[in-house]
């Protein structure tokens, strides 16, 4: 198989995916050749019948990778995955209209439904290879059965790991490079963007301009989605994360402009926040987690806001959820909230607001559309620590950190569990543990691998192991999102949330 055979392949996908025209064929060809150092094409380029028959089955992302690797055995670049992910990126962003063009075609679209932009949208960045979808297939996903509904589970294995030798390289490439642009991640200079060692080339990555109190923002999709049509929505301004007013009515007026997506922020404070606090910065998407399939607990009203419904929820974490008709009404009623919640102190339940002049207290927001109505879960946050809780008093207890160690933010608090790769072959482990036979079981494991021995005796086979093990991880995570709730589900737990409740008033 010739690489002139896969470009040839590769360009005809891009035709037959509508990603070009067919009168592009051979300006497209001529832009990937200049990129992988071909400066000749063949008449017909030679395969083999066996070749042809196997490329027709394979999608964009197959032929991009035999492309970018014959890149790399004619030495066009260097055997590094940063390298070769700026080249893919580069190819790729041959097919792909320029922003002003993808914004034209998305909003015509959102103006007849909005439902017809997004999935344009999605299915470009899928198409681009800009949403990794070969990598996310990787991962492991279930789905565990608790008293809180349907937990998801997954085991993060999108992120191909690299050998010690190409991370000491990449090491040097970048001590040699003092860039900082884009500033970050998250910054909207990305679009474009054509990556270096130590920063992701993101020549194919495309953004939706929106406006949001009257702000310029913008709309994208997680590279490596965790759920369904999971999006990232940025600030224009690089700024840290913050859980204000504004953004409240940010997440309304996103709900609004797409009524079938969710929208929430993580916390604006370490521990209880999420992985990047230094680029404000919301994800939302169109999945229905478990905590909005949760039901209500405990009806109240709050006095000052008559048009708003609230009720507690049935979830391991302190959850308010909000209903109202119309967004102002609402948006206050979150407001206060967040206010008397920053202020609020309970030593019994181990609440306290703030340390001199350090705060504690922050709010983990999710809005949504449900039949015609806002509705707005407040999740309350609480980022203390002490002696026995170093990392966080509500955070992972360290019994749990065999299996999650890392910040509780948005993604997790609504029941999705983003668990490290490293669990792809340890949990392997505690399986021939549990079946007894030879392993070699991480000690931090062991406790944990005993007790189901116990728990599950004579239950144990080899047909049954995986399901105990995914279970039981199912409900170390419901532990975990139990640890991270300020007021817990015992009776004195829930008097302490009917005490901040009643403090509403």
């Amino acid at each position: 198989m010739t690489v002139y055979f896969v470009l040839n392949q590769l360009v005809r996908k891009a035709i037959s995916l509508k990603m070009i025209e067919s009168d592009d064929e051979i300006y497209a060809r001529n832009q990937i050749m200049s990129l992988i150092g071909l400066t000749d094409f063949p008449e017909h380029p030679e395969s083999s019948p066996r070749d042809i028959n196997n490329l027709a089955l394979q999608d964009t992302s197959d032929l991009l990778d035999k492309l970018v690797e014959a890149a790399v055995e004619a030495g066009a670049i260097e055997d590094l995955f940063d390298e070769k992910e700026i080249l893919s990126s580069k190819i790729m962003n041959v097919f792909i209209d320029k922003p002003s063009v993808v914004n034209k075609f998305f909003y015509q679209k959102w103006a007849v439904n909005p439902v017809e932009a997004t999935d344009y949208f999605y299915k470009l960045s899928e198409q681009s290879n800009y949403i990794q979808t070969k990598r996310i297939a990787n991962n492991i996903s279930y789905k565990a059965e608790t008293p809180y509904g349907e937990l998801d589970i997954t085991i993060n294995l999108s992120k191909p790991e690299k050998d010690p030798k190409e991370i000491a390289r990449e090491k040097e490439r970048k001590a040699a490079s003092a860039a900082n642009y884009p500033k970050c991640l998250l910054c909207v200079e990305n679009e474009g963007y054509a990556g270096r060692i130590g920063h992701p080339a993101r020549s194919n990555h495309r953004m939706i301009r929106l406006e949001l109190t009257e702000e310029p923002w913008f709309f994208q999709y997680s590279p490596y989605s965790y759920y369904n049509e999971h999006c990232i929505v940025l600030s224009g301004e690089h700024r840290d994360m913050a859980i204000t007013k504004d953004t409240f009515k940010r997440l309304m007026e996103f709900v609004e402009k797409f009524p079938h997506y969710f929208i929430g922020s993580n916390a604006d404070l370490p521990i209880v926040g999420g992985s990047i606090l230094t680029h404000d910065h919301y994800q939302g998407g169109n999945y229905t987690f478990a905590m909005a399939k949760a039901p209500d607990d405990q009806v109240f009203q709050i006095p000052d806001y008559p048009g708003v419904r609230a009720a507690t929820v049935k979830w391991p974490m302190s959850v308010i959820r909000l209903r109202a008709k119309e967004q102002g009404e609402l948006l206050n009623a979150c407001v206060s909230i967040l206010e008397k919640w920053k202020q609020y102190s309970d030593e019994a339940a181990n609440i306290i607001a703030y340390t001199g002049e350090t705060r504690h207290n922050t709010i983990t927001p999710i809005v949504r559309m449900r039949n015609g109505e806002l509705e707005a879960d407040l999740v309350l946050r609480n980022n203390r620590t002490n002696d026995e809780h170093p990392l966080g008093i509500f955070h992972p207890h360290s019994d749990v950190h065999h299996i999650k160690k890392e910040n509780i933010g948005l993604i997790e608090v609504m029941g999705l569990a983003v668990l490290p790769a490293r669990l792809k072959t340890e949990l392997l482990e505690v399986e021939k543990f549990l079946l007894d036979e030879s392993n070699q079981i991480a000690d931090y494991h062991t406790p944990w691998a005993n007790e189901m021995k116990i728990r599950y005796a004579g239950e144990i086979t080899t047909e049954t192991v995986t399901f105990i093990v995914q279970k039981e991880v199912g409900y170390k995570f419901l532990r975990v999102l139990e640890d991270a709730g300020v007021f817990k589900r015992s009776e004195e737990g829930q008097k302490a949330f009917q005490r901040f409740i009643h403090s509403l008033s």
